[in-house]
């Protein structure tokens, strides 16, 4: 089985393969950009962003020495920001530590911050040639149907499996092309929700479609209820700048910028939650004007609903007690500094309505 299902696999990969943008090269750093991008992203979305990306840091002296500010910037609206941080430091250490040049052994390119055994995996078969399987949510998924494995998502046991089921099938000395070969087969047929089965070429092979249980693998461990939380954020003017704060260096949106705000205690009002958060945060007394707008959007482990006002000071001024720093920025600037989803839209927002606050 182990031959004839590689080969049928890699045949048709040769034929059907993606014209994907970092496939067109073996550059490790280009490799590296990528597959640390498509953690948990759609190719469709980091295409464009790749592309910009190697425009802007061709090499990965020229990301080393880019200031976080100007990386961030780049990566933004790709989500999952501890990535561009981790890439970032990953460069200066490449830089330092190896003269430029990313490591080919598996062992010290997961010594690499952000870089785990998938990622360290996939530079180390693509572009090094080494002998070793990647497993993402496709391989995952193409593994739990080919050998109808029930252990659920997330168990030790299907990790387990799939990484042994899929090193017997490797193909020695191909296992670039056997490994993007098996995401490909996840990413355009063997998909989550009905799998184009009459188009595989190792349908074959499927034990799960032979029983008909394609749909019902890989086994889904239970989800737990997403947590949603009510926020506001106030764009306070002063003689026509507005206030940014920079973010803690760690945790969610970490160095990011943003409008200062934050959750509503149980039955506060918006108005109250807002001046009692900048308060906190500030040590500023605020009055707080019209609304801007109501934004929505989920991350990885909750949703927020946040309301955004225009706001003046009332009392005092405002200091960094929370974020890393504080600045006072035209309004015409805030495209130059990297900011989370909502506060995007928040600035977008005022740019369109070019409202300028006393």
């Amino acid at each position: 089985m182990a031959g004839a299902f590689a080969r049928q696999l890699l045949d048709w990969y040769q034929k059907n393969a993606r014209n994907l943008p970092w496939r067109e090269t073996k550059d490790p750093y280009a490799i590296l950009v990528s597959e640390i991008m498509l953690q948990q992203t759609r190719v469709d979305t980091v295409v464009p962003y790749y592309q910009h990306w190697m425009e802007l840091f061709p090499t990965i002296t020229s990301l080393a020495i880019a200031t976080e500010d100007e990386v961030l910037r780049a990566w933004e609206g790709l989500g999952y920001y501890s990535r561009a941080r981790n890439l970032h430091k990953a460069a200066r250490e490449i830089v330092q530590k190896y003269a430029g040049v990313i490591p080919g052994n598996l062992a010290e390119l997961q010594k690499l911050p952000g870089v785990g055994l998938y990622t360290a995996a996939a530079v180390a078969a693509i572009v090094y040639g080494a002998d070793v399987v990647v497993v993402d949510a496709n391989v995952r998924r193409v593994a739990a149907r080919l050998f109808n494995i029930d252990d659920p998502v997330g168990s030790p046991t299907l990790e387990e499996q799939v990484h042994q089921t899929m090193q017997v099938n490797l193909p020695k000395g191909e296992a670039g092309d056997f490994n993007q070969a098996l995401m490909e087969l996840g990413a355009c047929v063997c998909v989550p929700h009905k799998p184009a089965c009459t188009v595989c070429p190792i349908q074959s092979f499927c034990m799960a479609y032979k029983e008909g249980k394609q749909e019902e693998r890989p086994v889904k461990k239970i989800k737990k209820e997403i947590p949603h939380y009510e926020v506001t954020a106030a764009v306070i003017w002063q003689q026509g700048r507005v206030l940014l704060a920079k973010r803690p260096a760690s945790g969610l949106l970490a160095g990011m910028w943003e409008f200062p705000g934050g959750k509503l205690q149980m039955g506060e009002s918006y108005v109250h939650g807002l001046m009692r958060e900048i308060q906190e945060e500030l040590g500023a007394i605020i009055e707080v004007g019209e609304r801007i707008g109501i934004y929505h959007h989920s991350y990885t482990h909750y949703k927020v609903t946040l309301y955004a006002f225009h706001c003046t000071l009332n009392g005092g001024q405002p200091e960094a007690l929370e974020a890393q720093e504080i600045r006072w920025v035209e309004s015409e600037t805030l495209q130059q500094y990297p900011m989370g989803k909502i506060d995007r839209m928040i600035s977008q927002d005022i740019l369109k309505l070019g409202r300028k606050m006393p």
